[in-house]
Formats: C-alpha cells, structure tokens, sequence
C-alpha cells in the first residue's frame, strides 16, 4: 500500500512473544519440587520457542524466493547480474539451512531433557540473538550504509519498506533508520512503514529526507541485493531518489525500541 498507507514488514521471526522468553528465563524457584516444575516448564517453553522460530525461518526462505524472483526484471538481466543474484539466494539459503540445523539440535536436546541449566543457557543464547533482531539492544559489526536522497519527494513510505525488506531477505541482522533531523529510528521485526514522499513515518516516528540506512550483515551480500535488477536501487531512481551503498566492516546501531508489554498471553505451566 502506497502513499499515506500503512506498510507491515512481513518477515515475523521471533515476534511472537519477547517477554514471555525474558519471563522463562527471570523465573527462578527454590527447592527440588520447584526445581522440578522449572525444568519442566523450561523445557516446554523452550521447545515451543524452536517450534516457532523454525517455522519463521521456513516464512523467511519463502519470502527470500518471492523477493527475488521477480520475474520482469530478471527477464532482462544480464548474465553478470543473474550470477550475482543466483550466488545472494545460495549464500542466503545456506545460512538458514544453518541455522534451522542448530534449531533442530536444539528442539532434539530440549526434548530429550539435557536438564534445566542448559535449557536456560540455550535460552539465553537465543535471547541475545532475537533480541538484536528485535530491537531492544544495541548491535555492532560489518554491514553498509545507505545514503538515501529525495530531491524530488517522490520516495514514499512503500519504497522504504521495500528497502527494509531486501535488507531482512538478504540476511540483515538489525537495521536502523535516520534522517537529516537527527532522529533515529530501529526497525524491528513488527515495524511498519507509512507516509509519503519526502516525509516517511516508522513505527510513528515522522522521518524527514534525505536518509541514512544502517543495516548491518555480510556487506558484499547486502549490496548485491540492493543492486538486483528491478530492485530497490531502481525503485528508488524510478521515485526519483538515489541510494548510495557504502560497504564497511565496522558500523553501529545504537537505537532501541521498547520492549511491548504482553496484553493477552500469559506464561503457562
């Protein structure tokens, strides 16, 4: 949806319940009957957050095919250009098979009972990890930076979404937007995008072009997906903006998101 629309990312993973992981892991209990009951509310929890994150790993190589598999573009694309996009979806699909592999370990060990301390190791581990992905701690490492202008107003909130989404699809670990204001603005795995040219709003923050785009991930990865044909680097010129792509080894995302207080779900027993 364009325009003054309302724009959901669609690559969920992890979403489904930040504060009920952090509740099973601040739970603490005395005695061996509370000891007892903890593991195994532990190992119930645990191995339904690994249900969860393989079926949002599942949701993520699908949207990994759907986005770069438009079929227009490739059409007309040049040897060169199908190898680069052909060598971005193998590097992607081999990290998620990857990672699907350790969560399958994990599921196997939690059901098989390795004990409660380390349920809640893995647990915390994985914490760390969604954690980054949803926004609520800083992240630093390799990844590009994006230089996004709008001379013309033309880039709208849907074209910000479909960067924001290449980015997710090409394996970008966390993301940050800002502007010539000085507002920054992290991007989570439930952010949506809105507004219209020159004036684009995330998560209800209104952001004022032109924009820096932080993400950070494998940098060559990142940019070949941006540079796909038909892909965000064009939809952005056809808006009558342009990206500049700055690949580098070390950059900061600092901004952070609230954590959402739960409105519905409760841990169980």
């Amino acid at each position: 949806m364009a325009g003054e629309g309302r724009h959901e990312l669609r690559q969920q993973e992890g979403h489904e319940s930040a504060n009920s992981r952090e509740s099973a892991i601040s739970h603490e209990l005395t005695g061996p009957a509370a000891r007892r009951g903890a593991a195994r509310h532990s190992h119930s929890v645990f191995a339904f957050l690994a249900v969860l994150l393989l079926a949002g790993l599942g949701i993520a190589i699908a949207t990994q095919v759907k986005t770069t598999g438009s079929g227009d573009a490739l059409d007309s694309a040049s040897p060169g250009d199908l190898l680069v996009v052909l060598d971005t979806v193998t590097r992607r699909e081999a990290a998620l098979r990857q990672q699907i592999s350790e969560l399958e370990q994990t599921l196997s060990e939690l059901q098989q009972g390795g004990g409660a301390g380390a349920a809640l190791e893995q647990a915390r581990t994985r914490l760390d990890s969604l954690s980054v992905q949803v926004g609520t701690v800083a992240a630093t490492g390799p990844g590009v930076t994006l230089s996004v202008t709008d001379p013309h107003r033309g880039v709208g909130g849907d074209v910000i979404l479909d960067l924001i989404q290449e980015l997710r699809a090409a394996g970008a670990e966390a993301i940050e937007v800002r502007d010539d204001r000085g507002n920054a603005q992290r991007v989570g795995v439930d952010s949506w995008v809105g507004g219209t040219g020159g004036n684009v709003e995330i998560d209800g923050q209104l952001m004022t072009a032109p924009y820096t785009v932080l993400a950070i991930g494998d940098p060559p990865t990142l940019a070949a997906a941006l540079n796909i044909p038909g892909g965000v680097v064009d939809h952005v010129a056809r808006s009558g903006g342009r990206v500049e792509i700055e690949q580098t080894e070390q950059l900061d995302v600092v901004a952070l998101r609230e954590i959402k207080p739960r409105q519905y779900a409760q841990p169980s027993n």
